[in-house]
């Protein structure tokens, strides 16, 4: 086996080509934002509902919740995009 002699250009390469890795890695598991979390009484104000349609919401699973100890979250990016894929044009085009 031949001995190979390694640059100080060489090292540079590896260096910039390591360091996008890291970069493109960080970005792949980098959180645009954490979730945000919110409760039944949340819920009602931002859609303008009352308990019991809240409760129908849940029971036909188109809101989906989470309960801890008692307690039901609803994820609001969950919720955000649950109305804008319900969302009705009306016939003069606005929404």
């Amino acid at each position: 086996m031949g001995a190979t002699i390694i640059t100080t250009e060489d090292l540079m390469e590896f260096k910039d080509e390591l360091l996008k890795e890291f970069k493109n890695l960080m970005v792949e598991h980098t959180h645009p934002r954490p979730k945000t979390w919110l409760r039944s009484s949340d819920v009602l104000e931002r859609l303008e509902i009352s308990h019991g349609t809240l409760q129908n919401l849940r029971n036909k699973n188109i809101i989906p919740s989470y309960k801890v100890e008692g307690i039901l979250y609803y994820d609001a990016l969950e919720i955000d995009q649950i109305i804008l894929e319900n969302r009705v044009q009306l016939m003069d085009g606005s929404l």
